[in-house]
């Protein structure tokens, strides 16, 4: 069990910004007290904490009315560490060699309260491709990046997503029941990477993997997709090893960045 900090090492007008870092931390929704565990602050104090971030939108509560993810300034806030300057300029530059290694777009997305978030993109040179620009949001179950990131989750939590979500048919491959993205998340999390096979749109393949942290926990994925006229998913395939790679690389700006801001 993780020991909890002793409460006086908290000065009050930080303890706000103690608990989102707990939250980001956890990974998974949270309770007050999942997250009390580890600070050790009075009862009352942590439920009027929790009360506070709700309010001003940064948690919200989950459908069980129990849980809290990141509420949407917590998540803008993140994106913008993630899209600094100094930062964004060495993605860009690995991104870009990626793209022109694959000759295909390419990109990294972030997973939203229900959705993927396209952070970052390169566009490949050929005439003929598929128009996702940055900021476009697409579906977990039947986009390479989603199913990557239902895959990182406790499957519990992908049960009661499978549960809940509304399939809709993008295309006639799309999966549409909640056993199949079961199966297919389980597919997912034993290979360790994810393809759309025209799942999201017709005449598109694409595939996917994880961007970790130190922890080894999803942050971002990293895809490329493109024009069946010009890959299947066995050509898609064959490039894993650089994607892979290409998310190390990510990884470490991200890891170095950090050490970087951190105090000596």
């Amino acid at each position: 069990m993780t020991k909890p900090r002793p409460t006086d090492t908290i000065p009050t007008n930080l303890r706000l910004l103690a608990v989102l870092e707990e939250v980001a931390q956890g990974g998974v929704p949270v309770t007050p007290t999942d997250v009390n565990a580890r600070l050790g602050l009075p009862k009352p104090t942590i439920h009027r904490l929790f009360a506070t971030l709700e309010s001003e939108g940064f948690l919200e509560r989950d459908l069980d009315g129990r849980t809290y993810s990141p509420g949407p300034r917590f998540r803008t806030m993140a994106t913008g560490v993630l899209s600094s300057l100094r930062v964004r300029t060495a993605r860009l530059a690995v991104l870009r060699k990626l793209s022109e290694t694959i000759g295909e777009t390419c990109n990294i997305s972030l997973p939203d309260r229900d959705a993927m978030i396209y952070l970052e993109r390169v566009e490949t040179e050929w005439p003929l491709r598929i128009q996702l620009p940055v900021g476009s949001k697409v579906p977990f179950y039947c986009t390479a990046s989603g199913k990557m990131y239902l895959s990182t989750l406790p499957r519990s939590h992908v049960t009661r997503y499978a549960a809940s979500e509304r399939f809709e048919a993008k295309t006639p491959h799309t999966i549409t029941s909640a056993e199949a993205l079961l199966e297919e998340v389980s597919r997912v999390r034993q290979r360790g990477y994810s393809l759309d096979t025209e799942e999201f749109m017709d005449g598109m393949v694409a595939l996917a993997v994880p961007v970790l942290d130190r922890n080894k926990r999803l942050i971002a994925t990293l895809s490329f997709h493109a024009p069946t006229l010009r890959f299947d998913t066995d050509k898609a395939a064959r490039f894993l090893p650089n994607l892979q790679a290409a998310a190390a690389d990510l990884s470490s700006l991200l890891l170095d960045a950090g050490a970087e801001a951190s105090p000596a």
